[in-house]
């Protein structure tokens, strides 16, 4: 079971979002830049999360996109479902068809696995990760600070 490159970039570029939201509309061409993530690729991201009501978009100058809902309020599984990207550790994606046309015995297992997987991401909101990276870059400015004062051994 894999995570593919669709939800991956999607995340990532709906945290990029976030992190730089505000109230100007933010460019896919700058996401593009900032996470090193095809342009076109991400236009096809943003259609489908457009859909999903996961963001909005401002067309013209100064145009971009920007979150529909509150950080609180999109979750990291809202957003791999809107990209159409399954997470499904079974081997035959729920149909109970596995061994020779007949469910397997690991089954419940990997349907377990499944549903923990997304309650898991359905407890991640964006408003989660945007305060994880603040803390990191704030971790990054005290450790930047203490080497300054630091004196240096002789």
């Amino acid at each position: 079971m894999r995570l593919t490159t669709k939800g991956r970039f999607a995340v990532t570029a709906m945290l990029d979002l976030a992190l730089r939201g505000g109230k100007n509309p933010v460019t896919l061409a700058g996401i593009s830049e900032r996470q090193d993530i095809s342009l076109s690729y991400l236009e096809q991201l943003f259609s489908r999360l457009r859909r999903h009501e996961l963001v909005e978009s401002v067309r013209g100058p100064g145009g971009g996109y920007y979150l529909a809902r509150t950080l609180n309020n999109i979750t990291v599984a809202d957003i791999i479902r809107a990209v159409d990207e399954p997470i499904d550790a079974t081997q035959c994606g729920g149909k109970e068809n596995c061994h020779d046309e007949h469910r397997c015995l690991t089954h419940d297992l990997w349907m377990g696995l499944n549903a923990h997987i997304y309650d898991y991401l359905g407890n991640v909101s964006l408003a989660t990760l945007v305060a994880k990276q603040d803390a990191c870059k704030e971790k990054v400015m005290q450790d930047r600070r203490a080497s300054k004062m630091t004196p240096l051994a002789a």
